[in-house]
């Protein structure tokens, strides 16, 4: 039995499923789905996704089952399935193909078509005959149109009529006139004999209620398609792994037999795959013999390659530029760092924006809203024109070109491009209500440490008294060397810093390396002051604050690097006389200027806060430029600190990466987890940032708006639509076919705006 898509939330009886819902014609289908599902006293809360065609349901398992929530939603008339666990990360079998139905419609249609494309010729001669036409039309209106009546008899007993209801009353409508029109005019012509047949030919649209279900249901599959192939990014993502890989054998009886080809779904871990050149990763692995370059920015938005050796890790849908490598299983599927991105995109993809609801709100009443416009029209134009099939196709025109559907797709459609774009380009969002947010939002804030800073003290500045290093025969070499012998028995970041620097040092000016040159002994920590140490041939070594190594800086060398004023100053002396003094600071990332201006540029004030001192704070705003710096702030006051600029009127994001920054992250209107953050920086951040780099807040930002901009678009583009198409509708300039091609359209249209959104290019 396969595995459901059953997770657990927070509260202990909370579960949450997702649905793979069929059936549903336009966002009038899921509103209802979504009210009936929200009716029930064990549902927390449904989500129904009319773009990708599924429902996130949480439910207290204590009252419900996902059994009788997917009975639940089949009763409202749609099919309903429980997502398997692994659905997501199973490659497709094949193409989807044009359905039969579609196929019929469109074989039905062709006689009309050609006796039309005759008659603007200036021949009748094409046309079928009457009795053809009406054999066509009732096998289309019957038998082909089935599905619309299905759900639109569904619809109306659930209470909310959908678009389905539309054109079963329009073509309905036309079939029905046409078929009176045609059965009156074989009454009178057999009455009145073959004279009678000259005198007058019905009016007849047969051909109109064949091509109205043409047109939608040719509609409906490229709308499918568009959405399936082109909006859905889960299936780029997906075709980043392959189905075959290379598994080295652990018995081989031959050197042919000692990889061999298995699907990736036969594959556990632990196991030795090879990677080459051109390929992509499989799973998630360590390098274990071999080395080469691979392009990770499907995870993290980073361009550049990066080096693999002996130990590196290596992530799933990496492409190996080149080199070859062996690697070993640690994670395949669902496990993986793709799979969580996939399983977040999805989840996030399903969620629905505030902006959404303006759609759902309108999709409730517009159907009955159209079909009393419709009736209006036919009433109004009978009563002032004396003319029944003119009113009655006017009426039609109206019901048929009215279309819920680019409403419903506005939100979704959009959302779902900007979704992926932004996956792919390393910021994964963790509902559609965090891409809105960051689309709107004036105000960045950054904590510094960790987050604009690189976290963890560096060398950034040295003094050397080089006329005392040589009474003591030492140079900067010789010095770093003897530093690290004695700092190498302190437990300190800063002492682990010096010794780390002393090391590159050596290899970076091939110094040769001799720990053993200095013999160390009577090493004493002083608290709050430093270590120092009796070094053979050398005498005392001191090294900590300045006054404990009995230095003082002088101030043209402060005045000449301000680095030194926030800077911790690590003094050496030797047998109390000073030989040098190092600055050791949290440096600033080599990107955290050109983002800032960046954000800045994009019209967004830029805040930086941190626990650190008020002047060490000042100091890296200055550096970065930022608006305004505020320190000493613990986690409380951060969060009252956003919340302030909130009340300001602010929307504000908030970029961290520690404990202390979750309630401001929690607080802010938007917040971002940096790479390396928290496990509860990345629980209370409302999107993540997969990159080291800060420029992806830039990306987030870019992208969000982008999304924000299709979304009004979209909905401003349906709703013109409608208002502008329902009275030229009315009002005879539009007839019934013109009217469905013009509804088919609209949706599609819809999604092509949306679809630009994929084309978006935001890394640098």
């Amino acid at each position: 039995m396969t595995t459901q898509s059953i997770h657990a939330s927070d509260n202990a009886h909370t579960e949450q499923i997702i649905l793979d819902i069929d059936g549903m014609t336009c966002q009038a289908c899921a509103s209802r789905i979504e009210k009936v599902l929200n009716k029930k006293p064990a549902i927390v809360q449904a989500n129904v996704n009319y773009a990708n065609e599924v429902a996130q349901v949480q439910f207290d398992a204590s009252q419900t089952n996902a059994e009788q929530i997917v009975e639940w939603v089949k009763k409202t008339g749609y099919e309903a399935k429980v997502q398997p666990q692994n659905a997501l990360f199973a490659h497709e079998a094949h193409e989807q193909k044009v359905p039969y139905n579609l196929i019929a419609v469109w074989i039905c249609l062709l006689p009309f078509l050609i006796g039309m494309a005759g008659m603007m010729m200036g021949s009748h001669a094409l046309m079928p005959p009457l009795w053809l036409q009406f054999v066509l039309a009732t096998i289309v209106q019957f038998g082909l149109a089935i599905p619309f009546y299905k759900s639109a008899w569904a619809s109306i007993k659930g209470g909310l009529a959908n678009m389905d209801v539309l054109v079963v009353l329009g073509t309905l409508t036309i079939w029905a006139y046409s078929t009176y029109s045609w059965l009156s005019y074989l009454q009178t012509t057999a009455q009145m004999g073959h004279d009678g047949m000259a005198h007058s030919m019905p009016h007849v649209y047969f051909e109109a209620s064949v091509m109205v279900i043409a047109f939608v249901k040719m509609g409906k599959y490229l709308e499918a398609r568009t959405k399936k192939h082109s909006l859905n990014s889960i299936n780029l993502l997906l075709a980043l792994t392959p189905e075959q890989v290379e598994v080295k054998n652990p018995n081989p009886q031959s050197q042919d037999e000692q990889w061999q080809t298995l699907p990736l779904e036969q594959v556990t871990a632990g196991q030795i795959l090879r990677a080459k050149a051109g390929t992509r990763i499989a799973t998630d692995g360590i390098v274990t013999a071999g080395e080469g370059w691979c392009d990770e920015s499907h995870l993290t938005g980073e361009s550049v390659p990066l080096s693999k050796h002996i130990g590196s890790t290596v992530l799933a849908g990496a492409m190996v530029e080149n080199g070859s490598f062996e690697y070993q299983v640690t994670a395949k599927g669902s496990q993986t760092r793709l799979g969580d991105m996939i399983q977040a995109l999805n989840d996030a993809q399903g969620s629905k924006a505030h902006i959404a609801r303006i759609a759902d709100k309108v999709a409730g009443i517009f159907v009955p809203v159209v079909v009393a416009i419709a009736l209006l029209t036919f009433f109004a134009n009978y009563w002032f024109l004396g003319a029944f099939d003119t009113a009655l196709m006017r009426a039609v025109a109206v019901l048929v070109i009215a279309c819920p559907c680019a409403l419903g797709l506005a939100t979704p459609a959009a959302i779902m491009a900007g979704m992926g774009v932004a996956a792919r380009s390393g910021v994964w969002f963790k509902d559609a209500q965090a891409l809105e947010a960051a689309g709107a939002i004036d105000t960045v804030v950054f904590d510094k440490t960790g987050t604009i800073t690189q976290g963890k003290p560096q060398l950034s500045a040295s003094y050397l008294i080089d006329d005392n290093l040589k009474l003591f025969n030492l140079d900067k070499a010789a010095l770093l060397q003897l530093v690290a012998s004695v700092e190498r028995h302190a437990n300190h970041p800063l002492a682990t810093t010096l010794v780390n620097y002393a090391k590159s040092y050596t290899k970076q000016t091939d110094t040769p390396q001799s720990p053993a040159a200095f013999t160390i002994s009577h090493v004493e920590t002083v608290l709050g002051q430093g270590i120092q140490a009796q070094v053979a041939t050398i005498g005392r070594v001191k090294i900590g604050t300045p006054s404990f190594a009995n230095l003082q800086l002088p101030a043209a060398i402060i005045q000449a690097n301000p680095v030194w004023q926030i800077a911790s100053q690590v003094a050496v002396s030797i047998n109390d006389t000073p030989v040098a003094a190092f600055a050791l600071a949290d440096e600033i990332k080599p990107d955290s200027v050109k983002v800032i201006a960046s954000l800045q540029a994009h019209h967004l004030d830029v805040i930086v806060m941190s626990g650190d001192k008020q002047s060490v704070v000042d100091f890296i705003a200055q550096q970065v430029k930022a608006n305004q710096a505020f320190g000493e702030l613990s986690p409380r006051d951060k969060a009252q600190k956003i919340d302030s600029l909130q009340q300001q009127g602010k929307k504000v994001a908030m970029v961290g990466d520690g404990v202390n920054d979750a309630p401001a992250m929690a607080t802010a209107t938007v917040s971002f987890a940096v790479e390396g953050a928290t496990d509860i920086a990345k629980h209370s951040a409302t999107a993540r940032l997969m990159g080291e780099s800060l420029k992806h807040v830039d990306y987030a930002v870019t992208i969000a708006r982008a999304t924000l901009r299709n979304i009004k678009q979209n909905l401003f583009f349906a709703f013109i639509y409608n208002c502008l198409g329902i009275p030229l509708a009315a009002f005879g300039l539009l007839n019934p076919m013109i009217a469905a091609a013009a509804m088919a359209l609209s949706s599609i249209s819809v999604l092509l705006n949306a679809l630009r959104l994929t084309r978006m290019k935001v890394i640098s």
